[in-house]
């Protein structure tokens, strides 16, 4: 029998292990162009959510700095103090008196309160202690304006006033504490939307990384895009899309981590209301309940990550594909 009579040879069949290879990711039909499921995606949106979390953290703080800062000015700005000094030539009581029978007739005066002697040495006890004789010592007599609201009095009359009738009586409007109290608000919220600004910009040189390692993973995905006529764009709008939401569940889960803290850090207080600590903390930081307004912050910045996120993304590809990234 010659070469020309043999029957041809049949193909070997396939393997089980190779008729159920999967194909490459890449090449899978509906498969998406940019995988937001892998390793590097999921890495990325953990980043986002960190710094999402910690730029929320720095808003609410700054707000919470915003509110208690107001709240502080409107107390202190409600009220006014004038200190009567003992004078051995004079009877104490009887210029107390007098000094709020002035006051009284001040214009925008609601109320003047004079503090007893007794009163007058508690405030004292906090520097002092308790248990001192005070009465080998000069204490000043407080007495407590308080002003009708949206009022602003000039006291420059009853300035005058206190000084011819009252030797020793001088008025603090508490505009230097107020001026004080202003200043350091406005420096703490000044340094809190700095550091939101450095987070964001961190998450946006994240994101450029992170593009740039995906564009140079799909390289031979967009050389295909490009040989049947995808063009620039198109590659840059998938990437754009993919990148938004990978970067809004990331912000998003950021997000919430810094408002359910928020309110756990709320009810702790609450809860420690009643004992001293909890009264200290209430009033340098106030209940830790954020307004509506902190909200809102919030939610704003869970927003501006993503379309950051989805932006920088897209100009990313833009530069890699024009041969400058």
């Amino acid at each position: 029998m010659n070469a020309s009579s043999q029957p041809p040879r049949q193909p070997k069949p396939a393997k089980p292990e190779e008729r159920q290879r999967p194909l490459p990711a890449s090449l899978r039909r509906n498969a998406p162009l940019v995988p937001v499921d892998s390793a590097g995606g999921r890495a990325l949106a953990a980043v986002i959510a960190i710094l999402t979390f910690l730029a929320a953290l720095c808003a609410g703080g700054a707000e919470l700095v915003a509110t208690s800062s107001a709240q502080w000015r409107s107390d202190i700005a409600r009220e006014v103090t004038i200190q009567v000094r003992p004078n051995a030539q004079r009877n104490i009581e009887a210029d107390v008196e007098r000094a709020v029978s002035l006051a009284r007739r001040a214009p925008g005066v609601e109320q003047a309160q004079a503090f007893s002697k007794a009163e007058s040495e508690r405030l004292l006890e906090p520097w002092l202690g308790t248990g001192l004789d005070f009465n080998d010592l000069p204490v000043p007599r407080l007495i407590v304006l308080k002003l009708q609201g949206g009022a602003k009095p000039d006291f420059t009359g009853l300035r005058q006033t206190l000084r011819e009738q009252v030797p020793g009586a001088s008025l603090d409007d508490h505009a230097l504490w107020v001026s004080r109290l202003s200043t350091m608000a406005n420096t703490i919220i000044g340094i809190g939307a700095a550091l939101v600004a450095l987070v964001l910009m961190a998450a946006g040189l994240a994101v450029t990384f992170a593009t740039r390692g995906a564009m140079a993973g799909n390289k031979e995905v967009v050389d295909i895009l490009h040989f049947v006529g995808a063009n620039d764009d198109f590659i840059a709008r998938e990437f754009q899309r993919r990148f938004f939401k990978l970067g809004l569940r990331g912000s998003a889960a950021g997000a919430g981590a810094a408002l359910v803290l928020t309110i756990i850090l709320g009810l702790v207080t609450r809860s420690w209301r009643a004992s001293p600590a909890g009264d200290q903390i209430e009033a340098l930081f106030g209940s830790f309940s954020m307004s509506w307004r902190g909200y809102a912050v919030v939610v704003l910045i869970a927003l501006v990550v993503a379309i950051i996120t989805g932006i920088v993304s897209r100009l990313t590809v833009r530069r890699f594909l024009n041969g400058n990234g």
